[in-house]
């Protein structure tokens, strides 16, 4: 017998792997230019790896797609340092947590190649890429006259860390006297704000030596309120408090003009970089050991709501320095520049009759309009907003005029910076193209209509009309700052539906649920269930009639319509997760605890199921197969804890894929049965677990491109970067958050068109020219739309069939 050839078919087909363009979308803490090589940039995000600037076309590379799920945490990069040497080094500190939420340690990353490849350095503690005080910095510094010699900051009372040999080996400073013992808040039971940031800046002097010699005067910034500077003389070998220093505050960043002699720091009351209310400006003369207070406003005033942090210098003209506020959130954050050395400043803005204010810039996102967010505030508000969280602000050394900042959102910048101090308007821009930092907590890409939608922490999510271009407007009306679950009717794809979280306090009208009936384009809402603040999972039916909504500590609900009532479901516990049948209308499944249910009356009520032997705990997900009522995968953690956590939407004509779950699967259907004779197959262009063709084999796991080498031993492991498409199995998931983005794949690079009807049966194979060894079998050939790919030929062998080989035509010559 002969039977679907397309899951070898599929395996087979190469693809070509790309981001789904969105630009930015996340926070950038920390901008590096190399200080010796022009257009030398990196910059390193919280959650999302750390990328290197291209000039040619103005984007930027992604430098950790090789990270693997075993070591999640490298995508949170705490610190960076470009080699002023041989520019070609660069080394990166990972890790993103310091608590029980990140089970390795932290690691040193080093590079000889500017992050082509890599060799890491394992810690004996952990790092916090995410964790509080993640803007301060940078902690990694390379002895910019002896590169050999690279210094590293370290929180959580593990002191100042050196090594002698590039980054191969590290041991703790001894003689560092301070550790740093900041937390803002000690007691916090969920051990987040109670992290210490440590050592949290390192700054050389390179006028102290000469070129091949040590470095002899070295500063470092510390979380302490008393004592946040210390100095060595001696290449580091002995240490003491900077005298006459200011306190009460923490330096978040220390920058040396080592022509004039003078180090700035910026200080703030917190560790960032969500708030910091007061703080100031300093600079030292490192020649006499005089401090003076420049702040732009200083802690004492009445106008100060704001600490400081982004800290800068002009190196063509070092008088020349600019500051950012840590933070102010309304109306808006405040650069500050000065020409004479913090003697006086201007705003990049000023209020003149309050409401208004005069603007210094122009804001151009006309490459990215979702960061107007859809919104249009009162004044003194305006859209888009100048930035938030801008703990990194750097002018290019080599070009006054340009300058790179990081936000919440995105990385901004400006090619004509020098027009603040001659009366013009300097032009903003966003500069993320390629910097893909979306925390992507669902996908679903319906048969019909957009590709893809996507659900996205703090951005929303987007309706995605081209996956090359970026989209102008996250969902708005109404307006969710995370959405956590989206969904759409399989035979009626124009109805959506989508559940997210929002600040309830500022909109105690609004429904965490909402409904499309043109396939995303258009919004509204329904009511909701008391007691709901957070979206959960949400569910459509397969001919968009009803919907079922798990919000997260709400019991579960059942709606007939759009939400405009909704009654409590019955048999399946809060916080469980919904799912719907891709062909029965009436039914829904729900997964907790390593429970399955089902629903036969459209969500009114769930019955466990007999199935055993699913995952306990974890981030599970599931997806039914449309076209098979009844047709469930699941997927589930690792053993062990090696867990792949993602979503994966699959279309028609194109394959989208958002970490490639590599975890185990379990299938589950409502019925068996042996393959039918003769079975033609055709290549599968839509593929599960989210969806597949009605007539294409059962789901598969795309191949992941090789993980390159790895050798380890007790201090390092060497990976070789490999194919991008890598980079699916390391995006972002909601338990353990990394954020790479969206990753889509193209059979061949090309777009496949839609096939939406099953091939014809293949005739009963007739066999001829029958020998004692041998014979010919031969069928009438089946009809597809998209044309056949050939037909898998069995011999039937008691309960199970054995296959034989598979034919490219409707013959075959069977031997032996």
């Amino acid at each position: 017998m002969s039977g679907p050839a397309a899951r070898s078919v599929a395996a087979a087909e190469p693809y070509e792997w790309k981001n789904v363009r969105i630009d930015g979308g996340g926070f950038v803490p920390g901008i590096v230019f190399n200080q010796k090589e022009k257009n030398l940039v990196y910059a390193r995000t919280d959650i999302g790896g750390a990328y290197r600037w291209e000039q040619a076309s103005k984007s930027w590379t992604p430098l950790l797609d090789w990270v693997g799920w075993d070591k999640w945490g490298y995508n949170g990069v705490v610190s960076l340092a470009t080699d002023p040497v041989e520019t070609n080094r660069v080394y990166v500190a990972a890790g993103m947590y310091t608590n029980s939420w990140d089970p390795n340690n932290g690691a040193i990353l080093r590079s000889a190649d500017k992050g082509a490849t890599w060799q890491a350095t394992t810690l004996p503690f952990k790092l916090g890429g995410n964790m509080p005080g993640r803007g301060m910095g940078e902690r990694l510094a390379v002895d910019p006259n002896r590169n050999s010699v690279v210094y590293f900051g370290a929180p959580e009372g593990n002191g100042l860390w050196r090594s002698t040999d590039k980054g191969v080996t590290w041991a703790k400073v001894a003689s560092f006297p301070n550790a740093g013992n900041h937390a803002d808040n000690p007691a916090d039971p969920n051990g987040y704000t109670s992290h210490r940031p440590g050592v949290v800046w390192v700054t050389f002097d390179p006028s102290s030596a000469t070129a091949g010699n040590t470095t002899q005067r070295i500063y470092v910034g510390v979380a302490d309120k008393e004592n946040t500077v210390y100095t060595s003389a001696d290449g580091g070998t002995t240490w003491s408090r900077v005298a006459g220093q200011p306190t009460g505050y923490i330096a978040h960043k220390g920058v040396l003009d080592h022509v004039n002699h003078t180090l700035y720091i910026a200080t703030s009351d917190t560790s960032g970089p969500y708030d910091g209310a007061k703080g100031d400006v300093w600079k030292l003369n490192t020649t006499t050991g005089a401090w003076t207070q420049i702040s732009p406003v200083p802690s004492s005033s009445s106008e100060a709501y704001y600490g400081y942090s982004g800290l800068t210098i002009d190196r063509q003209n070092p008088g020349t320095i600019m500051v950012a506020t840590q933070i102010s959130w309304w109306p808006d954050v405040i650069f500050f520049r000065s020409t004479d050395s913090g003697a006086t400043w201007t705003r990049i803005w000023d209020f003149t009759s309050y409401p208004n204010r005069s603007f210094r810039y122009t804001m151009d996102v006309s490459s990215s309009p979702w960061l107007t967010f859809g919104t249009n505030p009162q004044l003194p508000e305006v859209t888009p907003k100048l930035g938030w969280m801008t703990e990194s602000l750097e002018i290019d050394p080599f070009d006054g005029n340009r300058m790179m900042y990081g936000t919440g959102a995105t990385l901004y910048g400006t090619e004509d910076l020098k027009k603040w101090d001659t009366g013009g308007q300097l032009t903003i821009k966003p500069m993320a193209k390629g910097l893909e930092e979306t925390a992507v907590l669902d996908l679903i890409s319906p048969p019909s209509g957009p590709p893809l939608v996507s659900a996205l922490g703090d951005i929303g999510g987007f309706r995605h009309t081209n996956l090359d271009a970026v989209p102008p407007m996250m969902f708005t009306s109404p307006i969710f700052t995370s959405t956590t679950s989206l969904d759409y009717a399989e035979t009626n794809p124009a109805v959506m539906v989508r559940a997210g979280n929002f600040t309830d306090a500022d909109r105690p009208n609004d429904s965490h649920a909402a409904f499309s009936t043109d396939g995303g384009a258009n919004w509204f809402q329904g009511s909701e269930p008391a007691g709901i603040n957070e979206g959960g999972t949400i569910a459509a039916a397969a001919d968009g009639s009803r919907f079922v909504w798990a919000p997260k500590g709400v019991g579960v609900h059942h709606s007939v319509g759009y939400g405009n009532s909704w009654t409590a479901s019955t048999g399946l516990p809060t916080g469980a997760v919904v799912e719907s049948d891709r062909v029965n209308p009436n039914k829904f499944y729900g997964f907790s605890a390593g429970r399955f249910y089902v629903s036969v009356n459209g969500g009114a009520s769930f019955t466990a199921t007999a199935a055993t032997g699913l995952p306990a705990e974890g981030n599970v997900k599931f997806k039914a197969v449309p076209g098979r009522e009844g047709d469930i995968w699941l997927t589930g953690p690792r053993r062990r804890h090696r867990r792949r956590r993602g979503h994966l939407a699959l279309h028609r004509r194109r394959r989208v894929v958002h970490q490639a779950a590599r975890r185990p699967r379990t299938r589950s259907t409502s019925a068996s049965a042996r393959p039918r004779p003769a079975r033609a197959t055709r290549r599968c262009t839509r593929s599960p677990p989210s969806a597949a063709s009605p007539a294409c084999s059962a789901p598969t796991t795309p191949a992941r491109a090789g993980s390159g080498s790895t050798t380890t031993s007790t201090s390092t492991a060497t990976r070789a970067r490999p194919s991008p498409a890598t980079r699916a199995s390391t995006a972002a998931s909601t338990s353990a958050p990394t954020a790479a983005g969206i990753l889509y794949a193209d059979n061949d690079g090309t777009v496949p068109p839609d096939d939406t009807v099953a091939p014809t049966r293949p005739g009963t194979p007739v066999a001829s020219a029958v020998t004692s060894s041998g014979a010919t079998l031969t069928w009438a050939a089946s009809t597809d739309a998209v044309g056949v790919s050939g037909y898998d030929v069995y011999r039937e062998a008691g309960a199970t069939d054995v296959k034989v080989a598979t034919a490219s035509s409707a013959s075959y010559a069977l031997s032996g």
